[in-house]
């Protein structure tokens, strides 16, 4: 690179007398909390910043594009080594950081040092490459907590190697200086970034939750998993053989099956080491069948936080963001939580010895519902995720211009906002088992489950298939009783809903109802018989005012057609009652043009 850094940047350069700022990304899992801080020199001209990575990291994958994203200019590992600068800021170990002429600064990337992780034989203090035992194991046998053993905060020569290792509690301090008395002295109190940008977002949770399809009367549960075998997604084979059990594969079905889709939202968080040491692709592939049944992934870079605060629940494990959902008050159900992994003396692990287990041979919904109806938060995550609350800002510029001899800017420090999530749309294209009574005329209850018939529990009513176009069981298409898909009704593709439904009555002839969703709240179906409808039910998911609609028509029986005409003439006047998703609603009738007229 020659501009703004390089040998003869200062032809080149705009402004060249800037103090530098280098930014070290190991993988996306560190650009996470350096992104966090990096607002933290907006608007001061005085600043250049610079990026680099050692390539060190096992998850390397996917930290380009991010640095890419940034617009920050990105110098090579050796360049980078080579530049002088003034300050350098890590948030993760790894790639032999001492050889840096600036002061350096190193965050942790999660909440705070807690897990075990033995250094490669490499020399290089990678994090992500340690099996969890082998060279970085003490004489003892015991391996190594990473960010505080020696083994990762002192060089070669028992130097260490941060001008400045940022904590965000006064017990990591203790730890460390138990751990390493070397480090001690770098240690420096400064709060948690991250978990103050979720701190100031709690005035928008409802915002988040419905950014992320989750309707009024709908509980949002969060899987929450972080890297390597013991994880909540791992399958528990490590290099010493096969570890716990693989509880995924079992999991994930039943979420289908003993969730109604109306009443319980579901989206994963995953660590940024699986999507991008499996690859986003891959781990799509694995979830195909659980999104096609609702399952929402979130963004691992930045959509997370905004689903912790929108979550009614958390089923989760050992990693940061579950402890990060307890601090928040969020009911935890732990389904992993390999102990063996963690600092003993963290508050993380007398967190996973107190916090409820997930039973995986019992009812989930009966767990979950006891879980969010039981809840009293455990006092430890909010104590111990930062002492300093909201001082983040604050304490990390000081930080940062003191290292840099500099005079910080005269304007407030600020963190970025959590910005609003892109709007998740709710398209169940699994085949739906419906469940319906009719309580009494004109009043319709309707349960829909994404899972097999034998779990809808029909409790004395009657029980049909519903199934979205866009399925991949295209063979149920043929067995359904009514067929949904959603779209804009001027989409040119599909003419207009009433041509789409009198095609879709043509082709499957064993389908009683077609119902094209335009809205939140609307839907247009058109009956066997051809009669087009428009059903507007607020608060209620139209594809469940049209099975309601379809279990009408069903208690009507055989009844002459002057008898369905005057039937359908009082629905128009009086409409009718779904309660569905927790919710109960009265859904307006409005007629439209018979089959055959547009």
């Amino acid at each position: 690179m020659r501009v703004p850094v390089g040998g003869d940047a200062a032809r080149w350069a705009t402004r060249g007398a800037c103090l530098r700022v280098l930014l070290v990304v190991h993988n996306v899992t560190a650009a996470t909390r350096l992104l966090d801080v990096l607002p933290l020199f907006d608007d001061d001209l005085r600043i250049q910043l610079l990026a680099t990575c050692p390539g060190s990291s096992a998850f390397s994958a996917g930290t380009a594009e991010v640095l890419a994203g940034t617009g920050v200019p990105v110098l090579s590992w050796e360049q980078a080594t080579r530049t002088p600068v003034d300050l350098v800021v890590s948030a993760s170990f790894g790639g032999q950081l001492e050889v840096f002429r600036g002061k350096l600064a190193i965050l942790s990337h999660g909440v705070g040092y807690t897990k075990r992780l033995a250094t490669p034989d490499t020399g290089h203090r990678t994090p992500d490459t340690g099996s969890g035992s082998g060279s970085g194991a003490s004489a003892a046998g015991a391996v190594p907590v990473f960010g505080t053993a020696p083994q990762w905060v002192l060089d070669a020569n028992g130097v260490p190697i941060a001008d400045a290792l940022v904590l965000s509690h006064p017990e990591q301090v203790d730890r460390l200086r138990a751990a390493c008395p070397e480090a001690a002295p770098t240690a420096a109190l400064a709060g948690d970034p991250c978990f103050d940008r979720m701190l100031a977002a709690r005035p928008y949770r409802d915002r988040f939750r419905r950014a992320l399809g989750v309707r009024a009367g709908q509980r949002l549960i969060v899987l929450s998993s972080t890297w390597n075998p013991d994880s909540l997604f791992g399958d528990g084979v490590s290099e010493g053989g096969r570890g716990g059990g693989d509880v995924l594969p079992a999991l994930l079905p039943r979420l289908a099956r003993e969730f109604p889709v109306d009443e319980y939202r579901f989206a994963a968080v995953l660590h940024p080491n699986i999507w991008h040491g499996h690859g986003p692709g891959q781990v799509r592939a694995w979830l195909d069948r659980a999104r096609r049944c609702g399952l929402v992934l979130i963004d691992p870079l930045e959509g997370w936080r905004q689903a912790l605060i929108a979550a009614d629940a958390v089923i989760g494990d050992h990693g940061s963001v579950t402890y990060y959902a307890a601090a928040l008050g969020t009911p935890v159900l732990l389904a992993a939580a390999p102990l063996h992994a963690l600092d003993p003396d963290a508050p993380i692990s007398a967190f996973m010895r107190e916090a409820p287990r997930l039973d995986p041979g019992a009812p989930l919904r009966e767990q979950v519902d006891q879980l969010v109806d039981r809840h009293r938060p455990l006092p430890g995550p909010a104590a111990f995720t930062t002492s300093v609350p909201g001082e983040a800002a604050v304490r990390l510029r000081a930080l940062f211009y003191s290292m840099m001899g500099a005079a910080e800017p005269e304007w407030a420090a600020t963190l970025e906002p959590l910005p609003l999530p892109r709007l998740e749309a709710v398209t169940v294209t699994a085949p739906l088992h419906v469940a319906t009574r009719v309580d009494r005329p004109g009043e319709v209850s309707v349960t829909r489950w994404g899972g097999s018939p034998s779990a809808a529990g029909s409790g004395g009513g009657d029980v049909h298939i519903a199934v979205h176009e866009d399925t991949r069981d295209v063979d149920q298409l043929e067995l359904a009783d009514v067929i949904l898909r959603d779209g804009l009704p001027d989409d040119p593709r599909f003419g207009s809903p009433s041509l789409w439904s009198g095609e879709v009555l043509q082709r499957y002839q064993g389908c009683s109802l077609a119902a094209f969703v335009v809205g939140p709240d609307t839907c247009v179906v058109r009956l066997r018989r051809g009669d087009l409808l428009r059903l507007v039910g607020a608060g209620v998911v139209p594809g469940a005012c049209a099975s309601a609609l379809h279990a009408l028509l069903g208690s009507w029986g055989g009844d002459v057609e002057e008898d369905v005409r005057e039937r359908l003439a009082r629905l128009v006047d009086d409409g009718f009652l779904v309660r569905a998703g927790g919710r109960a609603a009265r859904v307006r009738v409005i007629p439209g043009p018979a089959h055959g007229e547009e």
